[in-house]
């Protein structure tokens, strides 16, 4: 029996909307297993110069990833979406063991299966060094409250 990931493509402005969104929550819930099934048992990744294949890889990267950046907050967007594409822009905050703070610009595109499940995901990123006072999400870890701003609402 096949997996499903609602929503299913061909996507609509709507679904492809409720697809990032679930997206967002997954990365913020910091749990690799969770996120990890959002994806085929082969997907590819590119994660800005890293190639990726499969679950338990990434399950390992993210792992990893989560280790090294502390209060972890994302924000993803819808930027463009076709049949079983969508393209979504990015912001996350995080620290590093030493307290620096970074936020993280990027594009992704993805590219899902007619179960839902995303085979493959690349991913272009940009860290930029901020002070505490200039974070913007300062919700308590976790998904992203219903009335914090999205980008489009707040963010450069």
């Amino acid at each position: 029996m096949s997996e499903l990931r609602p929503p299913l493509p061909p996507f609509t402005l709507e679904t492809a909307r409720q697809k990032a969104r679930l997206a967002e929550d997954a990365w913020n819930s910091r749990d690799p297993e969770r996120v990890s099934l959002a994806y085929t048992p082969t997907s590819q990744w590119r994660n800005r110069s890293l190639f990726i294949k499969g679950r338990e890889a990434i399950v390992t990267f993210l792992t990893h990833k989560w280790q090294r950046e502390w209060e972890y907050r994302l924000v993803k967007e819808v930027w463009a979406f076709h049949e079983n594409h969508i393209a979504v822009r990015f912001q996350y905050e995080y620290h590093t063991d030493e307290g620096n703070w970074f936020r993280a610009y990027g594009n992704e595109q993805w590219a899902f299966d007619a179960q839902g499940l995303m085979h493959r995901r690349e991913a272009s990123i940009n860290d930029v060094p901020i002070s505490e006072a200039e974070r913007k999400f300062r919700w308590p870890l976790g998904p992203r409250p219903g009335d914090h701003p999205g980008l489009a609402d707040e963010c450069p």
